[in-house]
């Protein structure tokens, strides 16, 4: 056991916490500090993420480190390569303890409950004191989400924002919501008029770093999900904020009014693409929010659309960190619609005739992104309706995004997109036919598919799909006050229609091809 009464202070730092003032970091001095910052197999490939989703973590964290350095502090950073590379967070702390013999570990909570539970092993693995610190850079803590939820059946996002709201003080006029109301998501659900386009979002150059680092993953993980044709994802604090600039500048204004629309060749529209940095931990989601406020204050933004902006921070974002904690880890086996089939091949292809599966799923392969209306209402949808196994499609989402890690993805697809807990989160299932996908994009003029036609084999599958999946689930469903009065409308129907609904559904089910083995998980 190596004598540690003297030595420094280890502090490893996580892909997803280039904060400067992290908590761990706060109140050190530097010439008592090893900061360790470890690339390692075990993290890239648990999943198998898409090449760039890994480059904007790695290149992240290689500039960080050079920050850090150039501050004055004194950083082991460990490249993946690296000939002594243990391949594991653990594995590299433990070789970091051989090598420095400090006297202490100080480490901030990781976002991921398998990481936590790695963590909570160190106290016994290592000879010197193992501090665990909050990650402080939530508006919230667990403590006030788990006493909110104290005895509640459903924890409703829209109650805990209020919270957050009155909390963090933004958008309140007294004890009052701004304007008189807490949510304007009414204002919020315009349908693309022909034409509409967006000025294009800031795109980052690779620079040195970010170049060695695709090289390495052309290199090493070449049969991994993605193209890594265009990497334009802001890797710095300083291109961050120039993003946060431009989408502040140009785009907020119709944010709102547009967030839930889908154009084709529109990837980003007016989305602030701005998730990214904030879960990498290069932007203050708090300080972006009162950016969003500033705006509306000097009259540079509608309130509707700072509002919706502030709600996906300060609400949604917060929500689904606490909710995550509190509901595992339960929320990862959570099949409460006893889904089984199998994700479909053109999830990883996107070979699929449906036009706006294959638009979303080519923006997912070429950007690693797709905006939040296109994860829920087409891709969610779809797994949804179709009954696709809930791991399968958690699993598919966490690789494909780039701002995806699993205390952020799995609420939202276990819980929100797949109902798959039953209700606890999302007051119903986010069941939809093909009209809604009409209504809010122009993917369907484009389609092989028909959403007019209800039925039949040039039918859009969204539409039978949509009737197969209430009519399997109505004992369930039929007592859920938003949507049991859809059962009536399937009542009215005579028999020989619900017959070629269930039977369209059915033909186009078995036609199918399940993906191979080996996409998500080696």
């Amino acid at each position: 056991m190596a004598d540690t009464t003297g030595g420094p202070i280890l502090v490893p730092i996580l892909g997803d916490q280039l904060t400067r003032n992290l908590a761990s970091l706060r109140g050190r001095a530097m010439d008592d500090t090893i900061i360790l910052m470890m690339e390692v197999w075990d993290e890239a490939t648990y999943v198998r993420h898409h090449k760039q989703k890994i480059v904007l973590v790695f290149s992240a964290m290689r500039h960080f480190a050079a920050e850090l350095r150039d501050a004055g502090w004194s950083v082991d950073y460990v490249r993946l390569d690296a000939e002594h590379n243990a391949g594991s967070l653990t594995g590299e702390v433990a070789r970091a303890v051989e090598e420095y013999s400090p006297r202490a570990i100080h480490v901030v909570e990781p976002g991921e409950w398998r990481l936590r539970e790695d963590f909570d092993q160190w106290a016994d693995k290592f000879p010197c004191e193992v501090h665990i610190l909050p990650d402080d850079r939530f508006v919230s803590t667990q403590a006030e989400f788990d006493d909110w939820a104290e005895g509640r059946k459903e924890l409703r996002m829209e109650y805990f924002y209020r919270e957050m709201r009155r909390k963090s003080g933004l958008l309140m006029n007294g004890k009052d919501p701004e304007g008189g109301e807490w949510n304007y998501d009414s204002e919020n659900r315009k349908p693309p008029k022909e034409g509409l386009s967006a000025p294009e979002r800031p795109k980052f150059e690779p620079d040195e770093i970010t170049g060695e680092v695709i090289t390495l993953i052309k290199e090493r993980f070449a049969d991994h999900f993605g193209s890594l044709e265009r990497f334009e994802w802001p890797v710095t604090r300083e291109e961050a904020e120039e993003a946060a600039d431009a989408f502040f500048a140009e785009r907020i204004e119709c944010f709102g009014p547009y967030q839930d629309a889908m154009v084709v060749g529109e990837d980003d529209l007016f989305h602030s693409m701005l998730s990214t940095s904030i879960n990498l931990g290069l932007l203050d989601p708090l300080e972006l929010c009162r950016r969003a406020e500033k705006a509306y204050r000097d009259g540079r933004a509608p309130l509707n659309s700072v509002e919706g902006f502030i709600r996906q921070i300060i609400g949604w974002r917060e929500y689904v960190r606490r909710f995550y904690w509190h509901q595992m880890p339960q929320l990862q086996s959570a099949n409460e619609l006893g889904a089984t089939r199998s994700l479909p091949e053109f999830y990883w292809t996107g070979e699929s005739d449906m036009a706006c599966l294959a638009d979303c799923i080519r923006s997912t392969r070429d950007n690693a992104h797709a905006h939040h209306i296109q994860r829920l209402m087409v891709l969610g949808n779809f797994a949804l309706l179709a009954g696709i196994d809930p791991q399968e499609v958690q699993d598919w989402f966490l690789v494909v995004y780039a701002d995806a890690y699993e205390w952020v993805e799995l609420p939202n697809v276990a819980a929100m997109i797949l109902y798959a807990d039953g209700g606890k989160l999302a007051s119903k299932p986010y069941a939809a036919s093909g009209n809604y996908i009409n209504k809010m994009s122009n993917y369907c003029s484009g389609c092989r598919y028909s959403v007019s036609k209800k039925t039949g084999s040039d039918a859009c599958p969204f539409n039978p799909l949509y009737w197969h999946f209430m009519d399997r689930h109505r004992e369930r469903l039929e007592r859920n006050a938003r949507i049991g009065r859809i059962y009536s409308t399937w009542d009215r129907m005579d028999a020989e229609k619900r017959r070629e609904y269930l039977d369209s559904a059915e033909s186009f089910l078995a036609d199918l091809t399940p993906a191979k083995k080996g996409w998500a998980r080696a």
